[in-house]
């Protein structure tokens, strides 16, 4: 699915923010920047959960501005992951095909099916708070798949841990968006993300998207000086 925002404006207490972006179908797109810059609230326009006060978002070439959340073709994975304490690891993937769990046999084989290819075969019956951080990142990105959404929003969902469990569940989704060609916008703190999956980046500061290109590119001597600011370089190499 393609993404296009265009002249998609939104304010925040005294930050007016302005998004100009477009994301190619099947493409992994970083968003970088610092604590308030506005990706969280990139995400939550494309998503819905935001209202611009004017301008576009479309999505392969139709305008869904004013579609609501539920009605978009978007899955969206916080760093909360948002899973139901009460429910089992199996009824909160369910919950990605019916709201009321009322789930015939094939779509419990379905659930099954998403757990095995996340790696948790076996764990269906457990309690979120019977796994591990990363085997709860693992149980949202099953959920994302039963619900074969195009478009994966992840909001620095892997943030809380640490770097060999972030980069394998980074692996994780970028082996599902090769496999079912989904389009994934990500959130991340960490450079060293976008450069792992992400074949482009996009720096955000102050509401606007200051620069976006190929990661290595955007991450390199090519930075914009707010960006290398943000990164802590000097003419383009680490300082620390």
């Amino acid at each position: 699915m393609r993404v296009e925002l265009e002249a998609l404006r939104f304010r925040y207490a005294a930050l007016e923010m302005c998004f100009d972006l477009s994301v190619a179908t099947g493409e992994c797109l970083a968003l970088l920047g610092p604590s308030g810059a506005g990706k969280s609230t990139l995400l939550g326009l494309i998503a819905g959960f935001e209202r611009a006060l004017s301008g576009c978002v479309r999505f392969d070439g139709v305008d869904v501005t004013q579609v609501p959340p539920a009605l978009r073709p978007v899955s969206t994975v916080f760093q909360e992951h948002n899973l139901f304490p009460h429910l089992s690891v199996a009824d909160n993937v369910g919950l990605g095909l019916h709201p009321g769990l009322r789930l015939d046999r094939a779509q419990h084989a379905e659930v099954a099916a998403a757990l095995a290819r996340v790696g948790l075969d076996g764990l269906g019956a457990r309690l979120p708070a019977q796994l591990s951080g990363g085997q709860r990142s693992r149980v949202a990105l099953a959920r994302v798949l039963v619900r074969r959404r195009p478009l994966l929003l992840l909001d620095e969902a892997f943030a809380a841990l640490g770097p060999a469990l972030r980069n394998e569940m980074l692996d994780l989704v970028d082996a599902l968006r090769r496999d079912r060609g989904l389009t994934v916008l990500m959130v991340s703190h960490h450079p060293d993300d976008a450069l792992r999956i992400a074949a482009r980046t996009a720096f955000v500061h102050a509401g606007h998207v200051l620069q976006v290109g190929a990661t290595a590119a955007v991450l390199g001597a090519a930075a914009c000086p707010p960006l290398r600011a943000y990164l802590g370089t000097v003419e383009g190499t680490a300082t620390g």
